[in-house]
């Protein structure tokens, strides 16, 4: 894996760690509304950012976030209330020129469907309905436009974690890293995400999605050498991210990930 994919992987695993920028342009500024139609008429909405200048001959990275529960609905606004300005306001600051995608889940609707409170669940053979649109959307998005595929990221909240687990579980040759933030998947198929390099975050009090989702992810993937690290963030609950810890890689929700872009460019992301 070259420098420019640890570079965006930093930008993934920060969300908000360029807590210095004075003004950070809201992520509703630096992104536009559209809508992915399929050839059933089906959709769903989606924020979509570009980089300023599409060079020929050049490939550019493409960073996918999963919104929580609480983001749901057809405002196509909501999705980018967590990490989506710290992501974006990142990447513009170390000058990160990629595509960015953030779809939004109907209400009533799952990325993955199966009870957040469930202590372990196997992976339907379909995605659900607002999953399959949003594979569709990403592989059309990879398929039309300069989207360096060694550079492909992606990252979600809660509902989003989840998110995160099931489309990585999908279709593991599509990603160079991931990061689930107190979501789950589904243990028995870790063996097809070894070689996918994930870092994963859970509150150890996380009252909504239970933290052996993650602890369990993380043990199957230990068993199968996979490329896994974790974080576990002592007395917190879900989103791991309701204030500071003392080990420093957790704030508030908008800026969840402090800390974790230096640890990431230090090691170069040489998982054990």
């Amino acid at each position: 894996m070259g420098m420019k994919t640890v570079s965006v992987v930093a930008a993934l695993c920060a969300m908000a760690a360029a807590s210095a920028i004075a003004a950070k342009i809201p992520a509703a500024e630096l992104t536009v509304p559209l809508v992915y139609t399929n050839a059933q008429g089906a959709t769903i909405p989606y924020r979509f950012a570009a980089p300023k200048t599409v060079e020929q001959g050049r490939r550019y990275p493409l960073v996918i976030l999963f919104h929580g529960a609480g983001e749901r609905g057809t405002n196509n606004v909501a999705q980018l209330v967590h990490g989506a300005t710290d992501l974006l306001n990142y990447m513009r600051e170390k000058g990160i020129e990629g595509y960015f995608i953030a779809g939004q889940c109907p209400n009533g609707k799952q990325w993955v469907d199966t009870p957040w409170n469930k202590l372990a669940h196997t992976m339907p053979e379909k995605p659900s309905e607002s999953m399959a649109l949003m594979i569709e959307l990403i592989e059309k998005t990879m398929k039309e436009l300069p989207v360096d595929r060694n550079r492909v990221l992606v990252t979600g909240i809660s509902m989003g974690g989840y998110g995160t687990w099931d489309i990585v579980q999908r279709h593991p040759d599509w990603f160079a890293a991931a990061m689930p933030c107190c979501g789950g998947g589904d243990s028995t198929l870790a063996w097809k995400i070894r070689d996918v390099p994930i870092w994963a975050f859970h509150g150890d009090r996380d009252t909504t999605v239970p933290f052996r989702r993650s602890r369990d992810m993380v043990a199957a993937l230990w068993a199968v050498d996979g490329k896994i690290r974790t974080a576990n963030i002592p007395a917190l609950g879900t989103a791991a991210g309701d204030r500071p810890t003392p080990i420093g890689t957790m704030s508030s929700p908008g800026s969840s990930y402090r800390g974790a872009v230096d640890r990431v460019s230090a090691d170069h992301l040489h998982f054990p």
